[in-house]
């Protein structure tokens, strides 16, 4: 079983399109704000903060269930789906209530921003990601 991360993210105005629904660009914007909650603010509750050294996307894939309108937060649950040593792929869902709306992957590569190349995950990071993998 797969351990999850579990993000409540609030609903702004701003994220409606002229349909009065979440508009397509802006669950990338949900996903990313869970993301952030759990490789940068949980690693750090975590007792490191490595991933603040650098982290790029090299790949994002969404799948769109049914719309969202504005309301009540969507519930994130996200989890590491693959882990590589020099990159890992993070899967989301999200729900509307209790119905999925979205799917989707990243695919996260980290990043030496100093050298500007990428790097290979540190041992604790890999001890860390593993606790939301399979």
């Amino acid at each position: 079983m797969t351990s999850r991360f579990v993000y409540n993210c609030g609903l702004r105005w701003s994220d409606l399109d002229a349909y009065g629904h979440v508009n397509n660009a802006r669950f990338l914007t949900l996903y990313e704000e869970a993301r952030v909650a759990l490789i940068f603010v949980g690693a750090k509750e975590a007792g490191f903060d490595s991933f603040e050294e650098g982290v790029v996307i090299s790949r994002h894939e969404i799948d769109y269930l049914r719309p969202i309108d504005y309301g009540d937060p969507v519930r994130i649950e996200l989890w590491v789906e693959e882990m590589r040593v020099s990159r890992f792929t993070v899967a989301y869902e999200m729900f509307d209530g209790d119905v999925l709306a979205s799917r989707a992957r990243s695919i996260l590569v980290p990043f030496d921003l100093a050298k500007g190349r990428p790097r290979r995950l540190t041992a604790e990071e890999q001890r860390f990601l593993s606790l939301w993998s399979s």
